[in-house]
């Protein structure tokens, strides 16, 4: 799994101390001392990141950002600081997965459209998150092998079943008969 990163504007000092720590943290960092600098970092590249800065350095339009008023009591109270905001700004992107006209919400294992919302497994939304990261259909193999873990010992029933069980619920929730399709090629979203 990929680590968070954590991007510090204009912290220098505390950025030296992390770095001091660096083997330990469960994040990267990375320092900024110019605004410029920080505008031309390729934050596309760094899916998970949270901007560290003081009050008077603040960021507009950046949604995750952790603002320092003053510096806490100790590094491990500054670590704990980040760790939290990294564990919410997670925690919210799992929440709106939008697929389509969907949006799924991994925290409550849901799907919902407009204001209708359906409950589903931990398995069903393995299998739309799947789905919808793939780039080509899948074959009932590659479900068992992706979704499941297994290699070729788990019956391809099982996979044709919980498929088929998904759509069932889609349909009768939301009238929608195309949301997963079959091609001759396997299943897509």
């Amino acid at each position: 799994m990929n680590k968070q990163s954590v991007l510090i504007f204009k912290l220098p000092e505390l950025f030296k101390i992390l770095n001091e720590l660096k083997d330990h943290l469960n994040f990267n960092i990375y320092n900024f001392t110019e605004k410029q600098e920080f505008l031309n970092f390729d934050k596309n590249k760094y899916k998970n990141y949270l901007i560290l800065t003081d009050i008077k350095n603040q960021i507009e339009n950046e949604k995750f950002q952790l603002t320092i008023n003053k510096i806490p009591d100790s590094v491990h109270s500054i670590i704990e600081m980040i760790n939290v905001s990294l564990l919410k700004q997670k925690y919210s992107e799992q929440s709106d997965i939008i697929i389509g006209q969907y949006s799924i919400d991994i925290n409550s294992r849901s799907i919902k459209r407009n204001n209708e919302i359906l409950k589903l497994t931990q398995r069903e939304i393995q299998i739309i998150l799947f789905l919808k990261e793939s780039k080509s259909p899948q074959n009932i193999e590659n479900l068992q092998k992706k979704v499941w873990g297994h290699n070729s010992s788990l019956e391809t029933h099982t996979v044709e079943t919980h498929i088929y069980r998904l759509r069932k619920k889609i349909l009768e929730k939301f009238e929608d008969k195309t949301f997963i399709n079959s091609t001759k090629k396997g299943y897509t979203i």
